[in-house]
């Protein structure tokens, strides 16, 4: 296992050497964070998973150059290498889970979701076709080897919490860093992993080379309330509350840009919303890759407004596994805000 764990943090460290970030000294306060040259940057925790879509179809359809704002968007492999980047000063924003913001905050660092992008996680738990046999529900994850992006990440958290709801502690589970796409499905594939969780379009890829199967599906509201017992609010764009407070012009132009994309998906079709993305990132072929639009659209909202209920069930998932959590007071109303998107 300990070969496993070395290849994301090898990505990690390709994926920053190719966006050329630099340490800040670990302060938000730091000249890139301060946007001084009028660039925003935002990294998100996998720009080609669909999950955190529009924020290259937000780009793709001109929105931040219509709204005055110069974004350059950044790509780490898994969202807890993402939110490091915002904490240490090298980016803005962050296109990530909003599950972060409460972990950041009983770290004592204060972060918000200004925009909501959805409200249910868009995870898949999906299990290798040698496994399956083996696991057929969470109840089975006791000693087998369950795939994460990385570990700290929210598909670590909810692995971990689908674990605990089905009496199986986290000490007796072995998650394993694996990443997304091509190294998920290697994993899966050669068996270095018996299960794991991830997103389309590697779930559509999982399901047509038959290499697994899906065991949980959470890419619609009706899967997260099955789940996890409510609406979870997932990808969304967050940021460190001093720098939103003190740029609320930027923020608010942001928040429009990103607003404007989630309306006009909801008003075109899966291959219309492809047609927009680039070539690239349908890497199983673009009907496949349509699919997984299609199959993952229910997660997203309309309006870039947090659930009102979702909140306390992401607080109740992560009390339920997370030592940093379990004795904490989590003021929620400090992890997000709907000033902007509601204007």
């Amino acid at each position: 296992m300990r070969t496993q764990l070395k290849i994301p943090a090898a990505l990690a460290a390709a994926a920053l050497a190719l966006t050329g970030l630099t340490a800040c000294g670990g302060s938000s306060s730091g000249s890139a964070a301060d946007a001084k040259d009028g660039k925003i940057k935002i990294m998100v925790g996998g720009l080609d998973k669909v999950i955190y879509l529009p924020a290259r179809l937000t780009q793709q359809l001109g929105y931040f150059k219509a709204e005055g704002v110069d974004v350059t968007l950044l790509t780490e492999p898994a969202g807890v290498q993402a939110t490091t980047s915002l904490i240490s000063g090298d980016v803005q924003g962050v296109v990530g889970f909003y599950d972060h913001t409460l972990d950041l905050q009983a770290k004592g660092k204060q972060v918000e979701s200004v925009v909501q992008l959805a409200h249910a996680p868009g995870e898949v738990e999906v299990v290798g076709t040698k496994a399956a046999s083996g696991i057929t529900s969470p109840k089975d994850f006791k000693g087998k080897k369950l795939g994460v992006t990385g570990l700290g990440s929210s598909t670590d958290f909810l692995t971990k919490y689908l674990a605990v709801k089905n009496g199986v502690r986290t000490e007796d589970i072995h998650p394993v860093a694996v990443g997304a796409g091509q190294t998920f499905l290697s994993a899966l594939e050669q068996g270095s992993i018996d299960a794991g969780m991830t997103t389309d379009p590697t779930v559509a890829q999982v399901v047509d080379k038959k290499i697994g199967k899906v065991l949980l599906d959470m890419r619609t509201p009706e899967g997260s309330r099955q789940a996890l017992g409510g609406l979870y609010p997932s990808s969304s764009l967050y940021m460190n509350t001093d720098w939103v407070n003190s740029h609320k012009d930027t923020v608010r132009k942001l928040a429009k840009a990103f607003v404007r994309t989630l309306q006009w998906m909801s008003t075109h079709t899966p291959e219309e919303i492809a047609a927009k993305m680039p070539s690239d990132y349908a890497q199983g072929g673009k009907e496949l890759y349509a699919q997984a639009i299609k199959d993952t659209l229910p997660m997203f909202t309309k309006d870039g407004v947090m659930p009102a209920d979702g909140p306390a069930t992401v607080e109740r998932v992560l009390k339920a596994f997370n030592p940093n959590l379990q004795h904490a007071t989590i003021d929620l109303d400090k992890t997000y805000t709907t000033e902007f998107v509601k204007k």
